[in-house]
């Protein structure tokens, strides 16, 4: 892996002023992306090397920014970067260093906002930060649990948080945490950093994947203003809508809701089982019950997130009635 080129100075800028994120959220759902993984794949791109996705921040970031533009395209308007598997450890293996790894995180943000730019639409970039069961690439994120203590946690995550916060996304999304004492960790590591966040758990049933109750697990979040969104991602769509409201109950924020295709990760057998049930019709239920982010995970295309973009604005239509004039369809984009 040869070392990325030297960044340009200062943070990739938004296309646009206007609205924040959370201010956005009060007006209305925003349609997010779907999995980059399964993008990237259909592209022809290779991603059987233990930094997945991540490492074609370097060695092939043309496909990145590739795969943010079919989902732009697809209607996505908030688009989350391809940094979740991206360490400091994971590229210290290959022979990268703190300041390259830095320039990488960054370069994730700027492909994103460059296909957000492009879009023709107003489109908001979230710097996706994994959970630390991403980067040992065994599917710890499905367990939790990894051993670490709360402040272990925090030191791993705060460097990678400040180099995305660096880069000047619109917010940042702490995702498929699969535990409340990694979610502590993470929000205490992403205090100060000047960028909003959302919180969103990988859960199974009820429970978080490390088998602590929901409602617990969200009421870290609750009463913390930096967080403007708390919710579940990388589930099965049949655990999303009971979770949903368990967020909004213990914490009154909007939710983020993004399940993946309903289909398991075997990482025994680093492969996919059973059948998709991502239903792009269940959005509906879910914005009813407080989802303001509403996309998709791992095995959910650009398909599925045109025909999910396709439910919203058509429930936006019907709730304006009869005669009303055309909107903007599902998230008013930042006015500038």
């Amino acid at each position: 892996m040869s070392p990325p080129p030297a960044p340009p100075p200062g943070p990739t800028p938004a296309p646009a002023p206007g609205l924040l994120l959370a201010d956005a959220l009060a007006r209305g759902p925003l349609v997010l992306d779907g999995g980059l993984s399964n993008q990237l794949q259909a592209q022809g791109c290779d991603l059987s090397d233990e930094l997945w996705s991540a490492r074609l921040l370097a060695d092939d970031p043309t496909q990145v920014e590739a795969a943010h533009t079919a989902y732009a395209r697809a209607g996505a308007r908030v688009l989350i970067t391809g940094s979740y598997q991206a360490s400091h450890p994971g590229f210290a293996r290959r022979g990268l260093g703190r300041e390259e790894t830095d320039a990488l995180l960054r370069r994730s943000v700027a492909l994103a906002r460059a296909a957000a730019g492009a879009a023709g639409e107003p489109v908001w970039v979230a710097a996706s930060v994994g959970p630390y069961g991403a980067v040992l690439a065994d599917g710890g994120e499905y367990r939790g649990r990894y051993g670490l203590t709360v402040a272990e946690l925090e030191r791993f995550h705060r460097p990678r948080i400040e180099a995305l916060a660096a880069a000047a996304p619109d917010v940042l999304a702490l995702e498929t945490v699969p535990d409340a004492d990694e979610a502590e960790a993470l929000l205490r590591a992403a205090a100060g950093c000047g960028v909003p966040v959302w919180l969103s758990y990988t859960v199974a049933g009820r429970r978080t994947r490390a088998g602590q109750p929901l409602a617990d697990a969200f009421a870290v979040a609750a009463g913390n203003d930096q967080v403007i969104a708390v919710g579940v991602n990388c589930c099965d769509p049949r655990d999303a809508a009971p979770a949903v409201r368990l967020a909004a109950r213990a914490t009154g924020k909007p939710v983020v809701v993004y399940p993946n295709s309903g289909e398991g990760w075997d990482a025994a057998r680093g492969a996919w089982r059973g059948e998709a049930a991502f239903d792009p019709a269940a959005a509906r239920v879910w914005v009813r019950d407080g989802a303001r982010l509403v996309g998709g995970c791992c095995r959910v295309g650009p398909a599925e997130i045109a025909a999910l973009a396709a439910e919203l604005a058509a429930g936006a239509e019907r709730e304006a009635g009869p005669g009303a004039e055309p909107g903007p369809g599902p998230g008013p984009g930042p006015e500038g």
